[in-house]
């Protein structure tokens, strides 16, 4: 089943979109898997995904760890990490 990637802030930058539909093998099975299959998929991805510890992710919304599942994932977003001043 296809999943609705949503990209922000530097990551969105790095990548060159701003979403995307991706369908992972069937062996990618959380989050920190289907970033590093991402990471493959050109040299932005690469660069945006260099750093997993450096990102966050929500699945279907909810805010998630990356060795979170994704099985029944609709949607996915990549984030980096929120500041405040």
């Amino acid at each position: 089943m296809p999943i609705h990637m949503l990209y922000f802030a530097w990551v969105r930058e790095r990548i060159g979109v701003t979403e995307e539909r991706v369908t992972p093998p069937d062996d990618v099975r959380d989050v920190a898997g289907l970033i590093a299959w991402l990471a493959g998929r050109s040299d932005g991805h690469a660069e945006a995904f260099a750093e997993p510890a450096r990102l966050r992710a929500a699945v279907d919304q909810d805010f998630v760890a990356l060795d979170a599942p994704i099985a029944g994932a609709r949607e996915i977003a990549v984030f980096p990490p929120v500041t405040g001043g």
